[in-house]
């Protein structure tokens, strides 16, 4: 005969060899599944990036001399939002709600580019498109900026002030969010900026426009 506490242990032991089996199975089973997401993920960037590399070339391969001057201008015109600062200034030359949109303008600018430049670019360090690979026109080139690609800083402060300035000047929405469009696809056509660039950069700038009239509602609530 077996003592006693040997074959209380016995059971304890395959029981514990069960469980352990079972939770193999389990951690084989979450595996898969966990490699198979994370390839599906690789898979969808691959492909965007794919997509956003087309559209490049796209824009880069289809002729447009009547716009390559015009939106060659633009967007050396938009470099350090000199366009929408000269806005600004304009409407804080009349009081009252003119003056209030353009100070909102102005802030969402500022949180804009802080979050383009110290933020967006520092994380993600995308390298510039090879413009000269994709073959843009020489009527179309502007410097190629030396900062990283992701996000487009020109796109997100002039979504940004358009949206600040249009909650507070609703008629002046439109037109400001057409002209930082216009912003945006110039650097497209320019070649310093993939579409992907861009269309991050507006969303940072809508972004930057609520967060700023989200304080201001908050003041005035205080």
């Amino acid at each position: 005969m077996r003592p006693s506490g040997e074959e209380g242990a016995l059971p304890a032991v395959t029981g514990l060899a069960a469980s352990g089996t079972a939770a193999d199975r389990d951690g084989r089973r979450h595996r898969p599944r966990s490699a198979t997401l994370r390839g599906r993920i690789d898979a969808t960037l691959r492909d965007l990036r794919a997509l956003d590399g087309a559209v490049y070339a796209a824009v880069a391969a289809t002729p447009a001399p009547t716009l390559d001057t015009a939106l060659r201008r633009l967007s050396q015109a938009a470099d350090h939002s000199r366009i929408s600062f000269a806005l600004a200034a304009a409407l804080a030359t009349v009081p009252g709600r003119p003056r209030q949109a353009a100070a909102a303008g102005v802030g969402a600018i500022a949180v804009a580019s802080a979050s383009a430049d110290l933020v967006g670019k520092r994380l993600v360090r995308r390298s510039r498109p090879d413009r000269e690979a994709a073959r843009v026109a020489m009527a179309r080139h502007v410097p190629m900026p030396a900062s990283a690609s992701f996000p487009s800083g020109h796109t997100a402060s002039a979504v940004a002030f358009a949206a600040a300035v249009g909650s507070v000047l609703p008629l002046a929405g439109p037109p400001l969010g057409l002209l930082a469009a216009a912003v945006g696809y110039s650097r497209v056509h320019t070649g310093v900026h993939y579409p992907a660039d861009v269309a991050a950069g507006a969303l940072l700038g809508l972004a930057s426009a609520a967060a700023v009239r989200e304080c201001a509602t908050c003041r005035r609530i205080r």
